[in-house]
Protein backbone atom coordinates (compact mmCIF):
# COMPACT_ATOMS: atom_id res chain seq x y z
CA UNK A 1 0.00 0.00 0.00
CA UNK A 2 1.33 3.16 -0.71
CA UNK A 3 1.44 4.40 2.76
CA UNK A 4 3.28 1.87 3.79
CA UNK A 5 5.93 2.62 0.60
CA UNK A 6 5.99 6.75 1.77
CA UNK A 7 6.72 5.28 5.56
CA UNK A 8 9.33 3.09 3.60
CA UNK A 9 11.12 5.80 1.70
CA UNK A 10 10.98 8.43 4.73
CA UNK A 11 12.89 5.58 6.37
CA UNK A 12 15.71 5.39 4.21
CA UNK A 13 16.25 8.68 3.92
CA UNK A 14 16.57 9.22 7.33
CA UNK A 15 19.36 6.89 7.35
CA UNK A 16 21.60 7.67 4.16
CA UNK A 17 22.93 10.60 2.88
CA UNK A 18 21.47 10.30 -0.72
CA UNK A 19 20.09 7.66 -2.70
CA UNK A 20 18.94 7.28 -6.50
CA UNK A 21 15.20 7.40 -7.83
CA UNK A 22 15.83 3.95 -9.59
CA UNK A 23 17.61 2.34 -6.64
CA UNK A 24 14.10 3.22 -4.54
CA UNK A 25 12.44 2.04 -7.32
CA UNK A 26 14.48 -1.47 -7.07
CA UNK A 27 14.27 -1.37 -3.46
CA UNK A 28 10.14 -0.97 -3.85
CA UNK A 29 9.52 -2.79 -6.47
CA UNK A 30 7.37 0.34 -8.52
CA UNK A 31 8.35 2.35 -11.07
CA UNK A 32 10.59 5.21 -11.46
CA UNK A 33 7.65 7.33 -12.05
CA UNK A 34 5.75 6.18 -8.98
CA UNK A 35 9.15 7.06 -6.59
CA UNK A 36 8.96 10.30 -7.90
CA UNK A 37 5.42 10.86 -7.24
CA UNK A 38 6.04 9.66 -3.70
CA UNK A 39 8.79 11.85 -3.33
CA UNK A 40 6.53 15.13 -4.45
CA UNK A 41 3.82 13.53 -1.70
CA UNK A 42 6.02 13.44 1.06
CA UNK A 43 7.49 17.10 0.16
CA UNK A 44 3.60 17.90 0.08
CA UNK A 45 3.70 16.45 3.89
CA UNK A 46 6.59 19.59 4.75
CA UNK A 47 9.01 16.92 4.54
CA UNK A 48 12.08 18.71 2.60
CA UNK A 49 13.47 16.52 -0.18
CA UNK A 50 15.90 18.29 -2.56
CA UNK A 51 17.00 15.61 -5.84
CA UNK A 52 20.30 16.54 -8.00
CA UNK A 53 20.05 15.62 -11.28
CA UNK A 54 23.41 14.04 -13.20
CA UNK A 55 26.71 12.03 -12.03
CA UNK A 56 26.48 12.22 -8.49
CA UNK A 57 22.98 12.98 -7.59
CA UNK A 58 20.16 11.75 -6.24
CA UNK A 59 17.23 12.07 -3.56
CA UNK A 60 18.38 13.58 -0.09
CA UNK A 61 16.77 15.10 2.61
CA UNK A 62 17.74 18.91 2.52
CA UNK A 63 20.97 19.71 4.85
CA UNK A 64 18.90 21.72 7.29
CA UNK A 65 16.61 19.13 7.87
CA UNK A 66 19.55 16.25 8.74
CA UNK A 67 19.00 17.53 12.84
CA UNK A 68 16.15 15.70 12.81
CA UNK A 69 17.25 12.31 11.50
CA UNK A 70 17.70 12.11 14.83
CA UNK A 71 14.06 11.28 15.35
CA UNK A 72 14.69 7.80 14.31
CA UNK A 73 16.10 5.94 16.97
CA UNK A 74 16.74 2.13 17.28
CA UNK A 75 13.91 1.91 19.75
CA UNK A 76 11.52 3.77 17.50
CA UNK A 77 12.64 1.75 14.38
CA UNK A 78 12.31 -1.52 16.36
CA UNK A 79 8.76 -0.20 17.73
CA UNK A 80 7.87 0.49 13.23
CA UNK A 81 8.91 -3.42 12.57
CA UNK A 82 7.20 -4.53 15.48
CA UNK A 83 3.80 -2.72 13.96
CA UNK A 84 4.58 -4.13 10.50
CA UNK A 85 4.93 -7.69 12.14
CA UNK A 86 1.59 -7.03 13.34
CA UNK A 87 0.08 -6.53 10.37
CA UNK A 88 1.59 -9.39 8.55
CA UNK A 89 -0.05 -11.98 11.09
CA UNK A 90 -2.75 -11.07 8.97
CA UNK A 91 -1.66 -10.41 5.62
CA UNK A 92 -2.59 -12.57 3.31
CA UNK A 93 0.87 -12.18 1.92
CA UNK A 94 4.55 -11.62 2.01
CA UNK A 95 4.23 -7.81 1.55
CA UNK A 96 4.89 -6.69 4.97
CA UNK A 97 7.69 -9.08 5.45
CA UNK A 98 9.37 -7.85 2.44
CA UNK A 99 8.55 -4.14 3.20
CA UNK A 100 10.45 -5.08 6.69
CA UNK A 101 13.42 -6.33 4.97
CA UNK A 102 13.63 -3.12 2.94
CA UNK A 103 13.22 -0.73 5.63
CA UNK A 104 15.91 -3.63 7.71
CA UNK A 105 18.77 -2.92 4.81
CA UNK A 106 18.72 0.72 5.44
CA UNK A 107 18.78 0.69 8.68
CA UNK A 108 20.94 -1.92 10.12
CA UNK A 109 23.23 0.48 12.72
CA UNK A 110 19.64 0.64 14.29
CA UNK A 111 17.74 -2.19 14.26
CA UNK A 112 20.08 -4.22 16.14
CA UNK A 113 19.46 -7.38 18.72
CA UNK A 114 16.67 -8.97 19.27
CA UNK A 115 13.00 -8.05 18.76
CA UNK A 116 11.47 -7.39 22.26
CA UNK A 117 8.09 -6.94 21.09
CA UNK A 118 5.39 -9.55 19.24
CA UNK A 119 2.34 -8.52 18.34
CA UNK A 120 -0.42 -11.04 17.07
CA UNK A 121 -3.61 -9.43 15.64
CA UNK A 122 -4.86 -12.45 14.05
CA UNK A 123 -6.10 -14.23 16.67
CA UNK A 124 -7.89 -17.40 16.15
CA UNK A 125 -9.26 -16.16 12.51
CA UNK A 126 -6.39 -15.54 10.57
CA UNK A 127 -7.21 -17.92 7.51
CA UNK A 128 -10.61 -15.96 7.35
CA UNK A 129 -9.51 -13.03 8.30
CA UNK A 130 -6.44 -12.76 5.91
CA UNK A 131 -8.37 -12.60 2.96
CA UNK A 132 -11.01 -10.08 4.34
CA UNK A 133 -8.54 -7.60 5.09
CA UNK A 134 -6.94 -7.33 2.02
CA UNK A 135 -10.25 -7.32 -0.07
CA UNK A 136 -11.05 -3.87 2.32
CA UNK A 137 -7.88 -2.77 2.23
CA UNK A 138 -8.53 -2.83 -2.00
CA UNK A 139 -11.63 -1.47 -1.83
CA UNK A 140 -10.39 1.80 0.47
CA UNK A 141 -7.72 1.96 -1.47
CA UNK A 142 -9.49 1.72 -4.74
CA UNK A 143 -12.67 3.97 -3.55
CA UNK A 144 -15.14 0.80 -3.96
CA UNK A 145 -17.96 0.07 -2.54
CA UNK A 146 -18.23 -3.79 -0.62
CA UNK A 147 -21.06 -5.65 -0.42
CA UNK A 148 -21.52 -8.20 2.02
CA UNK A 149 -23.61 -10.59 4.48
CA UNK A 150 -23.90 -9.39 8.09
CA UNK A 151 -24.64 -11.16 10.66
CA UNK A 152 -25.80 -9.49 14.47
CA UNK A 153 -27.83 -9.80 17.35
CA UNK A 154 -30.54 -8.30 15.52
CA UNK A 155 -31.22 -10.52 12.48
CA UNK A 156 -29.12 -11.33 8.98
CA UNK A 157 -28.94 -8.81 6.32
CA UNK A 158 -27.12 -7.48 3.36
CA UNK A 159 -25.42 -4.49 3.37
CA UNK A 160 -23.51 -2.35 1.21
CA UNK A 161 -20.74 -0.16 2.70
CA UNK A 162 -18.01 2.80 1.53
CA UNK A 163 -15.16 1.55 3.80
CA UNK A 164 -13.12 4.15 4.82
CA UNK A 165 -11.05 2.91 8.00
CA UNK A 166 -9.94 -0.91 9.21
CA UNK A 167 -9.69 -0.86 12.82
CA UNK A 168 -8.19 -3.27 15.33
CA UNK A 169 -10.06 -3.04 18.83
CA UNK A 170 -11.73 -4.97 21.52
CA UNK A 171 -8.96 -8.01 20.33
CA UNK A 172 -11.41 -8.32 16.81
CA UNK A 173 -11.18 -6.26 13.33
CA UNK A 174 -13.80 -4.07 12.34
CA UNK A 175 -14.39 -1.90 9.04
CA UNK A 176 -15.71 1.78 9.78
CA UNK A 177 -17.31 2.95 6.99
CA UNK A 178 -20.91 4.80 5.64
CA UNK A 179 -23.31 2.41 5.35
CA UNK A 180 -25.87 3.09 2.37
CA UNK A 181 -29.38 0.87 3.99
CA UNK A 182 -28.52 2.67 7.26
CA UNK A 183 -27.63 6.24 5.64
CA UNK A 184 -25.25 6.66 8.08
CA UNK A 185 -21.87 5.57 9.29
CA UNK A 186 -21.37 1.98 11.05
CA UNK A 187 -19.16 0.11 12.64
CA UNK A 188 -18.60 -3.72 11.16
CA UNK A 189 -17.04 -6.73 13.09
CA UNK A 190 -15.19 -8.65 10.47
CA UNK A 191 -16.00 -11.87 11.85
CA UNK A 192 -19.89 -11.29 11.53
CA UNK A 193 -18.76 -10.62 7.88
CA UNK A 194 -19.38 -12.97 5.22
CA UNK A 195 -18.88 -13.27 1.23
CA UNK A 196 -17.13 -9.98 0.98
CA UNK A 197 -16.95 -8.28 -2.73
CA UNK A 198 -16.10 -5.24 -4.42
CA UNK A 199 -19.34 -3.41 -6.25
CA UNK A 200 -19.25 -0.23 -7.52
CA UNK A 201 -16.90 3.17 -7.19
CA UNK A 202 -17.57 6.08 -4.91
CA UNK A 203 -15.97 9.45 -5.13
CA UNK A 204 -14.67 9.72 -1.92
CA UNK A 205 -15.68 13.00 -0.81
CA UNK A 206 -18.09 12.81 1.66
CA UNK A 207 -16.65 14.22 4.67
CA UNK A 208 -15.94 11.38 7.33
CA UNK A 209 -15.91 11.87 10.80
CA UNK A 210 -12.76 10.09 13.12
CA UNK A 211 -14.48 7.06 14.61
CA UNK A 212 -15.16 7.67 18.18
CA UNK A 213 -13.86 3.98 19.64
CA UNK A 214 -14.63 4.75 23.06
CA UNK A 215 -15.69 2.15 25.32
CA UNK A 216 -18.48 4.83 26.47
CA UNK A 217 -19.55 5.39 22.81
CA UNK A 218 -19.70 1.94 21.34
CA UNK A 219 -21.01 0.52 24.48
CA UNK A 220 -22.71 2.65 26.61
CA UNK A 221 -23.50 1.62 30.11
CA UNK A 222 -27.31 1.00 30.60
CA UNK A 223 -27.72 -0.58 33.86
CA UNK A 224 -25.25 -2.08 36.96
CA UNK A 225 -24.74 -5.46 38.11
CA UNK A 226 -23.69 -6.65 41.72
CA UNK A 227 -23.14 -10.16 42.15
CA UNK A 228 -20.96 -12.43 44.31
CA UNK A 229 -18.41 -14.16 42.89
CA UNK A 230 -16.84 -17.41 43.91
CA UNK A 231 -13.25 -17.02 45.10
CA UNK A 232 -11.69 -19.32 42.17
CA UNK A 233 -13.21 -16.44 39.76
CA UNK A 234 -11.03 -14.00 41.37
CA UNK A 235 -8.22 -14.29 38.32
CA UNK A 236 -11.09 -14.00 35.50
CA UNK A 237 -12.38 -10.87 37.67
CA UNK A 238 -8.34 -9.55 37.55
CA UNK A 239 -8.10 -10.42 34.12
CA UNK A 240 -11.64 -8.39 33.07
CA UNK A 241 -11.74 -5.54 35.28
CA UNK A 242 -8.80 -5.28 37.02
CA UNK A 243 -7.84 -6.00 40.64
CA UNK A 244 -10.46 -2.84 42.22
CA UNK A 245 -13.54 -4.31 40.59
CA UNK A 246 -13.91 -6.41 43.71
CA UNK A 247 -14.20 -6.44 47.36
CA UNK A 248 -13.53 -9.73 49.35
CA UNK A 249 -15.90 -10.80 52.19
CA UNK A 250 -15.50 -12.41 54.96
CA UNK A 251 -16.75 -15.69 53.71
CA UNK A 252 -13.79 -15.04 51.19
CA UNK A 253 -16.84 -14.54 48.38
CA UNK A 254 -15.74 -11.77 45.99
CA UNK A 255 -18.20 -8.56 45.69
CA UNK A 256 -18.35 -7.49 42.04
CA UNK A 257 -19.96 -4.49 40.99
CA UNK A 258 -19.90 -2.88 37.25
CA UNK A 259 -21.51 -1.32 34.76
CA UNK A 260 -22.76 -3.15 31.81
CA UNK A 261 -24.18 -1.90 28.47
CA UNK A 262 -26.59 -4.95 27.69
CA UNK A 263 -28.34 -7.30 28.94
CA UNK A 264 -27.73 -9.97 27.08
CA UNK A 265 -24.00 -9.65 26.87
CA UNK A 266 -24.19 -9.63 30.92
CA UNK A 267 -26.89 -13.09 30.93
CA UNK A 268 -24.35 -14.97 28.49
CA UNK A 269 -21.41 -13.94 30.94
CA UNK A 270 -23.29 -15.23 33.67
CA UNK A 271 -24.40 -18.09 32.35
CA UNK A 272 -20.50 -19.10 31.41
CA UNK A 273 -19.42 -18.55 34.79
CA UNK A 274 -22.01 -21.50 36.21
CA UNK A 275 -22.39 -21.76 39.67
CA UNK A 276 -19.68 -19.72 40.71
CA UNK A 277 -21.66 -16.51 40.79
CA UNK A 278 -24.93 -15.06 42.18
CA UNK A 279 -26.23 -12.18 40.78
CA UNK A 280 -27.93 -10.04 43.07
CA UNK A 281 -29.25 -7.14 40.97
CA UNK A 282 -30.63 -5.89 38.83
CA UNK A 283 -34.09 -8.38 39.66
CA UNK A 284 -34.72 -8.44 35.96
CA UNK A 285 -31.29 -10.08 35.32
CA UNK A 286 -32.39 -12.84 38.27
CA UNK A 287 -35.57 -13.21 37.18
CA UNK A 288 -34.00 -14.14 32.85
CA UNK A 289 -31.24 -16.36 34.56
CA UNK A 290 -33.61 -17.95 36.43
CA UNK A 291 -35.81 -18.65 33.23
CA UNK A 292 -32.85 -19.71 31.03
CA UNK A 293 -31.69 -21.89 34.04
CA UNK A 294 -34.97 -23.66 34.29
CA UNK A 295 -36.25 -23.73 30.64
CA UNK A 296 -32.04 -25.60 30.57
CA UNK A 297 -33.05 -28.01 33.27
CA UNK A 298 -36.39 -29.18 32.11
CA UNK A 299 -35.09 -29.69 28.41
CA UNK A 300 -32.91 -32.22 30.17
CA UNK A 301 -34.75 -33.43 32.41
CA UNK A 302 -37.47 -34.19 29.79
CA UNK A 303 -34.32 -36.19 27.80
CA UNK A 304 -33.77 -38.08 30.96
CA UNK A 305 -37.17 -39.52 31.31
CA UNK A 306 -37.56 -40.41 27.31
CA UNK A 307 -33.92 -42.35 27.57
CA UNK A 308 -32.16 -39.99 25.41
Amino acid sequence: MKIDRLIGILSVLLQEEKITAPELAERFEVSRRTILRDIEDLNNAGIPIQTVQGTGGGISIMEGYRMDRTILTSKDMQMILAGLRSLDSVSGNCYYGQLMEKIRAGSSEFVAGRDSVLIDLSSWHRESLAPKIETIQDAIELKKTIRFKYYSPNGDTEREIEPYYLIFKWSSWYVYGYCLLRNDFRLFKLNRMDSITHVTSYEGNREVPMPDLSSENVFPAKSRVKALFDPSMKWQLVEEFGVDSFTEEDDGSLLFEHEYADDEGLLAWMLSCRDKVTVLEPERIREKLYQITSEIAGRYEGDRRSGK
